[in-house]
């Protein structure tokens, strides 16, 4: 199962999110979630800045869709601190957080917001 709580997540405003709050990823990132299932994120993904929560800015697979796995699948955002490490995801299907167990350190172009 995927272990989630609820979120307060607060919109970035479409006029607001340009490109300049984008970001790419400089190299592939291996992830291994707490359920025991595993996902990559490919080197050159680009992913848009939509909102925050308490844990980081939340960003959404540009041209894509991720997901991660436990009893289910669940649609996720990633949400990243200031200093590129993904702290875990935003589930906009439930408006929920899921944790990483150890924050994972990206390799990052664009500034963080």
């Amino acid at each position: 199962m995927v272990a989630s709580a609820p979120v307060d997540f607060t919109p970035i405003a479409a006029a607001s999110a340009d490109k300049s709050n984008n970001l790419q990823l400089r190299a592939p990132a291996d992830l291994a979630l707490p359920t025991g299932y595993s996902r990559s994120l490919a080197a050159g993904s680009r992913w848009r800045l939509v909102g925050r929560i308490p844990q980081g800015a939340v960003y959404r697979p540009v041209d894509s869709v991720f997901s991660i796995e436990g009893r289910q699948v669940h649609e996720a955002y990633l949400v990243v601190d200031r200093h590129a490490a993904l702290q875990g995801f935003y589930l906009p299907g439930e408006a929920r957080y899921s944790p990483l167990d150890k924050p994972v350190q990206l390799s990052t172009t664009g500034e963080l917001q």
